[in-house]
């Protein structure tokens, strides 16, 4: 092997060597600690989930509720936020 050949191996292992030591690959490495990373990437999902479509829910509801006009609706609407109102 000619020395630039040596020279370009050793710095692949060096970047592999660092690219192992890399937080990512760690997790990667062990089931446990990827089971444990995924449970909490779901949990967090879920929680910015129900929170995120309880506001949206929240706002369209009060939108509807103050249109007057449309009866039917606005009864409708007005009740949610009632129910909404005592759950807290």
């Amino acid at each position: 092997m000619d020395s630039e050949t040596k020279a370009t191996l050793e710095k692949l292992t060096k970047e592999v060597e660092t690219l192992n030591q890399h937080r990512f690959i760690r997790v990667q490495n062990s089931v446990w600690r990827m089971m444990l990373y995924q449970l909490s990437r779901g949990l967090a999902f879920g929680l910015g989930s129900v929170l995120g479509a309880t506001i949206v829910v929240s706002i369209v509801a009060w939108f509807i509720s103050q249109i007057e006009f449309i009866p039917l609706i606005g009864e409708w609407a007005s009740e949610i936020l009632k129910q909404i109102d005592t759950g807290q």
